[in-house]
């Protein structure tokens, strides 16, 4: 019983691991503001005692859909050219219907915006078209050898160029409730921000 509940999240991590690894090929024309669309199916290690996808399973698929989002605008080429990756600053999640053993589901990702500290990112779960659970993600970039902070303008800028464009596209205006929650949680601007 022990390994059974230990095992419980692995595919989910290999899924993970195997899309950090061998990234989806970029998308022609995919713009950092398109969204990505992900069709999965609930697997028996996303389930709870409960029969449904547990909460921490939903984080997991969550970074699954994050990893193909990027490498599909060009970003994972780009952040091993550049030695840069994205780390998750905070999160959260509501939770709204059930997804069940098999079911099928489209998870949904797209950048709302960003500020001079993160990216906003919304993933959204639906089945049939009805909304079962929305997530909001701030994420950073960091350099993968000196750990330093890579500004989110300066990653517009270099995926910008990457894709042709002559000036890089400004951040839409954020959402009323995530600005309020960026905010609550201390990952928006704290006023004057230092390189």
């Amino acid at each position: 019983m022990v390994l059974g509940i230990a095992s419980v999240p692995m595919t989910r991590m290999l899924q993970l691991a195997w899309t950090g690894v061998f990234p989806r090929k970029q998308v022609p024309d995919r713009s950092l503001l398109d969204p990505s669309v992900y069709p999965m199916r609930v697997l028996p290690q996303d389930l709870d005692l409960l029969m449904h996808v547990n909460n921490g399973s939903y984080l997991q698929l969550m970074d699954v859909a994050r990893f193909r989002h990027v490498a599909e605008m060009g970003g994972t080429a780009l952040g091993r050219q550049k030695q840069f990756g994205a780390v998750v600053a905070a999160s959260t999640m509501k939770y709204r219907r059930s997804l069940k053993l098999f079911d099928r589901f489209e998870l949904t990702t797209r950048v709302l915006g960003w500020d001079e500290r993160c990216f906003y990112m919304e993933q959204v779960f639906t089945r049939r078209e009805k909304l079962c659970a929305r997530g909001v993600v701030a994420t950073r970039f960091l350099h993968s050898r000196t750990n330093d902070r890579i500004m989110p303008a300066t990653v517009v800028e270099l995926l910008a160029e990457a894709h042709g464009l002559a000036s890089p596209p400004e951040s839409p205006a954020l959402p009323d409730d995530v600005a309020a929650w960026a905010r609550v949680v201390d990952v928006a601007p704290r006023g004057r921000v230092t390189v």
